[in-house]
């Protein structure tokens, strides 16, 4: 007979099997990646919005974190055997055998389709169609081309630009050249962030076979010039949104003031070429993006 200590056991090991399971599904999400995603659009959002909508804001985060969620949960999905292969990635729900593949496929899948038909119900169909673009360019072109080239990084960048132009579209119903400039603008700025990434793990992308400019090119002199040129472009870029009238001088000013901070770090980076100016290169980079849209929001006209 079970006795009054074995059952709290039991359910004690019950319970921490279910909050480990929760905590995995949560992790496949990205949490923080969908964070960035989410602020980005909704930044989009505001910026279109004449008069902000606080309820179809809500409606509209809500539909980007499943989007984003689901993205994630089947980018996991397609690379868990990569995943394994790497430091960084090894301990991941999937190669960490935590949860079965089925489950976070079926999962991946429900958020994805949760999202695409919430977008359609709720905000616009071109809203939709975009998130429709973006789940099929990331996860049938970008994600398969990793092991294949060096030109995946390119193409990953288009389906990570999509968030704010998804805002814009969002708020007003259509595209427009000031959507199109948001986009730019963080199409350009993943190229120093992930470029800065895939240095510092270039040995872990090699052993899983991910062609990252840094593993196929292990002198660096291409990565460097990449850093450099990108940054360049992103930094003029990251000003048009005064010259159509999105944001005002505080905007302006700040903007050049981190976009020099940007490069300052950007060139170290591409001088050194070592882990440690590549990682001040990154968190450089999570802190700008959302201090330039934050700043653009807020000084917006």
């Amino acid at each position: 007979m079970e006795s009054f200590a074995d059952k709290i056991i039991v359910d004690a090991d019950r319970k921490s099997t279910l909050a480990g399971r929760l905590s995995a599904y949560l992790e496949l999400t990205k949490p923080r990646i969908t964070l960035l995603v989410t602020l980005t659009a909704a930044a989009g959002f505001c910026l279109a919005s004449r008069e902000v909508d606080y309820s179809k804001l809500l409606q509209f985060s809500l539909g980007i974190i499943l989007l984003s969620s689901g993205i994630s949960t089947l980018n996991q999905y397609i690379e868990r055997d990569v995943d394994a292969l790497m430091m960084r990635t090894r301990a991941r729900p999937l190669p960490a055998g935590r949860l079965a593949p089925v489950e976070a496929f079926i999962f991946g899948l429900t958020l994805s389709a949760l999202a695409i038909a919430y977008l359609a119900a709720t905000i616009n169909t071109l809203t939709a169609l975009l998130g429709v673009l973006t789940f099929a360019s990331y996860l049938l072109i970008y994600t398969p081309m990793k092991t294949r080239t060096t030109l995946s990084t390119s193409v990953g960048a288009l389906p990570g630009a999509m968030p704010p132009l998804m805002g814009w579209v969002a708020a007003r119903g259509r595209l427009g050249v000031e959507g199109w400039i948001l986009f730019a603008i963080l199409f350009l700025w993943q190229f120093p962030h992930f470029l800065a990434i895939a240095w510092m793990y270039r040995d872990d992308y090699a052993r899983a076979g991910i062609r990252m400019l840094p593993v196929v090119e292990r002198e660096g002199k291409v990565t460097a010039q990449q850093i450099l040129i990108y940054t360049l472009m992103l930094v003029p870029v990251s000003l048009l949104p005064v010259m159509v009238g999105l944001a005002g001088r505080v905007y302006l000013a700040g903007a050049v003031a981190l976009g020099i901070a940007f490069l300052y770090f950007s060139v170290k980076a591409a001088l050194s070429r070592t882990v440690l100016q590549a990682r001040r290169l990154l968190l450089a980079s999570v802190l700008y993006l959302p201090a330039l849209f934050a700043l653009m929001v807020m000084n917006s006209k």
